[in-house]
Parts: structure tokens; C-alpha cells; sequence
């Protein structure tokens, strides 16, 4: 009774198997050049329209110091620091915004892309990479 249950059991997970998205992770490893690119460079993965951008500055004043600079070739926001010197350091180290600070995260779940010449390397991990871990 027990294989029974077993092989029916691993019919029912192969099955389930065809509906399941791989899932592919994200992570992030190296350190910062202190180049500013990513300060005159960045995205926010829910904001869409320029209103919601707006609502953001309000809800977080701390998110003043960005601004539009404009859009990538998918129509993504592409959002810059007012406050980055030329030298790509911030004058308010200290006190930047939790974004900042956690920048670039170390585990994130959509494809990252970073500047040319970071500091920081996005290394794909797909399930054959767990698979291979055992």
C-alpha cells in the first residue's frame, strides 16, 4: 500500500510540475566603487506614473531629492539624485534614504541589470544551481 501511495504521490507532483513557473533568484556580490552611477541612475519597481511618483515625494519627503530624468527602452522610470556631487559621493551620507543604504539588495527576484563598471555583479541562480549544492 505504501509504494502505491508513494507512485501516486510522484505522478501528482510530476503533474504539478507542468504548471509551476522555474523560479529564478538573484544575487548580489562585490562592493562599491563610490562611482555616483547608480545614484544618477536608478529605477523604483512600483512607480509607474509620474502622480504615483508624486504621491511617493509626499507620503516620504526623503524621496525629494530624486527626480524623473526620464525613461529606459522598455518605458521604465529612470530616476536621479539632485544631491550627488560630481565626484558620484553623497554630501548626506548619513542620512540618505533606506533605499540608498540597501543598495544594491543582496537577494532580489526580477532580473537586475547594473552600470558598466560596478563595483557589484548580479549572479543568476537557477534551480540546477540548488540542485547542484547536494
Amino acid at each position: 500500500m505504501r509504494k502505491l501511495l508513494d507512485f501516486l504521490s510522484s505522478i501528482y507532483n510530476e503533474i504539478l510540475s507542468y504548471f509551476v513557473p522555474e523560479r529564478v533568484s538573484y544575487e548580489i556580490t562585490g562592493e562599491c566603487k563610490k562611482c555616483g552611477k547608480c545614484c544618477n541612475y536608478m529605477y523604483s519597481v512600483d512607480t509607474y506614473t509620474e502622480k504615483e511618483f508624486k504621491i511617493m515625494q509626499f507620503l516620504f519627503p526623503a524621496y525629494r531629492r530624486f527626480y524623473i530624468k526620464g525613461k529606459d527602452d522598455e518605458g521604465n522610470f529612470i530616476f536621479a539624485c539632485k544631491l550627488v556631487t560630481k565626484d558620484g559621493l553623497c554630501p548626506v551620507y548619513d542620512k540618505r534614504p533606506r533605499m540608498c543604504r540597501n543598495y544594491p539588495a543582496k537577494r532580489i527576484f526580477y532580473p537586475g541589470k547594473l552600470h558598466e563598471g560596478c563595483g557589484y555583479k548580479v549572479n543568476i541562480k537557477t534551480f540546477e544551481d540548488y540542485m547542484k549544492q547536494e
